[in-house]
């Protein structure tokens, strides 16, 4: 089924040609094309074989510069939007709210842009934050005065991954271009490009050449995984005396400490040379579920309870979950069983881009750094616990 996304903002009389990129996948294949007429105008169309575009009209504009909405409205030069003025997209996620604390360390004016759930933002509202619940017809008020948009959103496990990841994505970036952001950071996945049969991989990567083809200046980031989930995924069961779920897969991640993707991205902001790159950021080191389970037995100092499913039955669960409707969204996420059992990699060299940004290794957190750090202020607050505990006690 096809849908005709809003007409946009072009650069007048420069952009007279026709591009077409088409992404295709053995599942639902996206694709998209970009026609700029000769007026200009900017349309940008996408087309889903299966499933819904819902992607409400968000501001129509001429090339001459007025907008129909109401009515017709002459734009004069406008007062110039200061370059430390951000919005920062997810603001509530693990990336996110590390973004919106480092960014208002160093200065920056914050926005914020999340989606309602139940767990209030009130914590980004204490640190100086204005945090905007919106929906996606509602984005172009959150841009107005922005310089950056910092796009850091992803869906949640409820959440339809096309809906907020695809269309979400294509009217942020549609909106952007036509209130004239500045500039563009988006993250996506490390080898997205090489695992079309991964719905959430792909659509990232249709995401990043949609961005490419908007005309926005724009800085893509790939991401390899983030220390902060290994916490609540093996750490604290362990610590609890819980079991812990793990895999068979040979599959290898070099995980990334979640401040230090904020200050990296930051620092890519102000270089101007970084304008357009595509980055990976991984950590020093790439690990196995196991490997991490047997590190956090040591500084835990005890045995973990590991429960191991085997790939071929995650494979088994996603084939099974394909054949009811209600459930797709199930398949959906169970689809990262094909990566699991391909042996790959998720680390890619980092030399050369601690070189473009300045950065020394050094100050890059491994694993068993963070690791250590937690468990032994984990520890000690158990430890204290139990001292109180003992104190309190009243014998008769």
């Amino acid at each position: 089924m096809a849908c005709k996304l809003p007409t946009q903002l072009a650069t007048p009389g420069k952009l007279h040609h026709h591009r077409q990129f088409t992404i295709t996948s053995t599942t639902n294949p996206l694709s998209w094309r970009r026609t700029l007429s000769p007026e200009p105008i900017l349309s940008l169309s996408t087309s889903f074989p299966s499933g819904k575009c819902i992607v409400k009209q968000l501001v129509t504009c001429s090339a001459s510069g007025t907008a129909e909405a109401t009515g017709t409205v002459n734009f004069g030069p406008g007062t110039p939007v200061r370059p430390t003025s951000i919005l920062v997209v997810g603001a509530t996620g693990t990336l996110g709210r590390q973004i919106v604390r480092r960014a208002l360390d160093e200065g920056y004016d914050v926005r914020c842009l999340v989606r309602p759930r139940p767990a209030p933002a009130d914590f980004l509202r204490d640190w100086g934050a204005t945090a905007d619940l919106s929906k996606p017809e509602t984005i172009p008020a959150t841009m107005v005065g922005v310089h950056t948009v910092i796009d850091c959103a992803t869906g949640r496990p409820e959440e339809p991954i096309k809906t907020v990841d695809w269309e979400g994505k294509v009217a942020l970036i549609q909106c952007a271009k036509a209130m004239g952001i500045q500039k563009y950071v988006f993250y996506s996945i490390h080898n997205c490009d090489k695992h079309p049969e991964v719905p959430l991989m792909e659509i990232k990567y249709c995401t990043e050449k949609f961005l490419q083809d908007s005309g926005l200046t724009h800085v893509i980031i790939r991401l390899c995984g983030f220390m902060q989930g290994l916490i609540g995924q093996y750490a604290v069961p362990i610590l609890e005396e819980k079991s812990v779920w793990g895999t068979d897969a040979p599959t290898r991640i070099a995980y990334m400490d979640t401040q230090d993707i904020a200050r990296l991205t930051l620092i890519a902001l102000r270089n101007e040379k970084i304008n357009g790159k595509l980055l990976t950021f991984a950590g020093p080191r790439a690990w196995t579920t196991q490997e991490v389970i047997t590190l956090c037995e040591r500084l835990a100092g005890q045995d973990a309870n590991v429960t191991t499913v085997p790939v071929s039955v995650l494979r088994f669960t996603r084939q099974l979950t394909r054949f009811f409707e209600w459930t797709n969204d199930v398949a959906d996420r169970l689809a990262f069983s094909e990566v699991l059992s391909s042996d790959i990699v998720f680390s890619a060299p980092m030399n050369e881009t601690y070189n473009l940004l300045g950065v020394d290794q050094k100050d890059i957190i491994t694993l068993e750094k963070y690791l250590q750090d937690y468990f032994a202020n984990i520890l000690k607050k158990l430890k204290d616990l139990k001292a109180q505990s003992k104190q309190s006690d009243f014998y008769i």
